[in-house]
């Protein structure tokens, strides 16, 4: 018999994701972000639930050809660009409209051969300083590219760096709009956390989102908002099975560096799932996991291929008793990736994407 854990890809709630996004930006057409192999959920996995979206939006020319390979005729959008000239060959050959965010992107453009012009985003930096014409240098670089023959259109593009804060996408909405307000072009700024939270600002600005952790489920804001708030399903669950149960007195420790003591007697049950399958190893005793559907908490540190957990909730469970470490168990309860990512210091984008390669996947 295998090792008794695996994920599942609920293709349904991958579904009903995306037409929550739409919902919320019902002028706009959506971009299915599948970068990092669809989160870590596998493309080839999500596309048939996705495929109702108006593109398809990535990083990695191998994952473009992955999903024309899926007979995808729509526009895909590669959100960094090319990474080297040789890059627009296939660019051309695949139909990919692809992102500007530097004037080396456009020399090799200038100086590329293609029959059919190519359909690009120009990326303003307007204050994430990360890729982008800062908003002095986009109308430059704008006319550069509506110079070149190899151009066909040229939309227009930012990414908001505080859309799921406090501070929020009135300072960068402004740089934008005060460069681009009689550039033609269609117009893409809205992540998952703009198109959320943001989308009556962003109403008629916008003609096409991009959300990508909302998709698969996880809050774009969290803590402030759930999943549940925004009315999103999860979309992987990892789960196991209990593999063992030891029974412990007071002053009893657990794991590597004896990392939990037990206060009184305690049935602990040892899980087959640790760092090695992608759980986060900087979860803690607390960190909240469900047995038989029925939420209860981690003790002691994460092992490489083992965790244990509080028994006491669950009295009746024991050797095989089902164990889900995020997602939904088979009984409808529902651990959110957001809070195990809390509780490991990280966010639930990590955990999707680092799955292991040793976890089975099955698609429901």
């Amino acid at each position: 018999m295998p090792r008794p854990i695996f994920a599942t890809i609920h293709t349904a709630a991958l579904s009903h994701n995306l037409a929550r996004a739409r919902a919320a930006a019902p002028d706009a057409r959506v971009w299915a972000v599948v970068k990092a192999n669809a989160y870590g959920h596998g493309i080839e996995r999500v596309f048939d639930a996705l495929r109702s979206a108006d593109g398809f939006a990535l990083l990695d020319l191998a994952e473009a050809q992955r999903l024309r390979a899926l007979d995808w005729r729509g526009p895909i959008l590669l959100l960094e660009g090319c990474f080297d000239a040789r890059d627009l060959e296939l660019c051309s050959r695949l139909g990919l409209w692809h992102a500007i965010h530097c004037n080396e992107q456009i020399d090799w453009l200038a100086a590329h051969k293609t029959r059919l012009p190519h359909r690009v985003f120009l990326k303003m930096n307007s204050g994430m300083n990360r890729l982008g014409f800062t908003p002095e240098r986009y109308r430059a670089a704008w006319t550069r590219l509506n110079a070149l023959p190899q151009v066909d259109e040229i939309s227009l593009m930012t990414h908001f760096s505080d859309a799921d804060g406090p501070k929020g996408i009135a300072v960068q909405l402004k740089a934008f709009d005060a460069v681009t307000h009689d550039l033609p072009g269609e117009r893409t700024l809205s992540n998952s956390a703009a198109t959320l939270r943001h989308g009556e600002v962003l109403a008629g600005r916008s003609d096409w989102v991009r959300p990508g952790i909302a998709v698969y489920g996880s809050a774009p804001d969290f803590p402030d908002h759930s999943a549940a708030d925004w009315g999103l399903q999860p979309t992987m669950t990892l789960a196991s099975r209990i593999i063992g149960v030891q029974h412990l007195v007071a002053g009893d420790t657990v794991g590597y560096g004896s990392g939990f003591t037990a206060d009184g007697p305690l049935r602990i049950g040892v899980v087959a799932c640790g760092y090695a399958d992608g759980y986060p190893r900087h979860c803690s005793t607390g960190t909240p996991v469900l047995v038989n559907g029925v939420r209860t908490r981690m003790v002691a540190r994460v092992s490489m291929d083992m965790i244990t957990v509080d028994l006491t909730p669950v009295p009746d469970a024991g050797m095989g008793a089902e164990v889900t470490l995020w997602g939904q168990s088979s009984g409808g309860a529902a651990l959110p990736i957001d809070e195990v990512a809390q509780a490991g210091g990280t966010v639930g984008y990590e955990l999707m994407c680092a799955l292991a390669l040793r976890v089975p996947v099955l698609a429901d």
